[in-house]
């Protein structure tokens, strides 16, 4: 069973990693063909964060926002292989912080041919999103059955 969970975090983990790894190979100076398809997705999410909610977001260099995504997903897709809390948290953080961002089908109406392809892709990290909170309560349940001590028999008094 051991090899069996190993070999599935390191599956679940690899989507991250190798994603991480074609980012950083092709980062360049100003951030890559990544930080070219997040600058109109950012802004626009910045303009509705502020239309609707009214919170000043501040301007943050898109490639010091991609130098981070790729050091969540690296560091916690190698966590994660490891078995630890801490990697599924930092995976947890990038989805939170990037699905709403990249994935904006909330932005086109559905007669669009974006709008598909951006919710596809919406839902599949919101499924990555709902594995990664299983695992941590998974985990957590198992860790605390394995701390519960079992009380010894009481011996009869005869």
């Amino acid at each position: 069973m051991g090899f069996i969970s190993f070999a599935g975090r390191a599956l679940f983990a690899s989507v991250f990693l190798l994603s991480a790894y074609k980012e950083f190979s092709e980062y360049g100076t100003e951030g890559g063909p990544a930080a070219k398809s997040l600058r109109p997705k950012y802004d626009m999410f910045i303009r509705h964060v502020t239309s609707i909610l009214g919170i000043h977001v501040p301007n943050i260099e898109v490639k010091h926002l991609i130098i981070a995504f790729i050091a969540l997903k690296g560091i916690g897709g190698l966590l994660f292989i490891l078995s630890s809390s801490l990697g599924a948290c930092l995976l947890l953080v990038y989805l939170a912080i990037t699905t709403p961002i990249l994935y904006n089908f909330y932005n086109y109406g559905k007669q669009k041919s974006e709008f598909a392809l951006l919710f596809a892709n919406f839902t599949q990290n919101l499924a990555l999103f709902g594995a990664l909170l299983f695992y941590l309560g998974m985990k957590n349940s198992i860790s605390k059955k394995n701390h519960v001590k079992k009380k010894a028999p009481k011996q009869k008094t005869t």
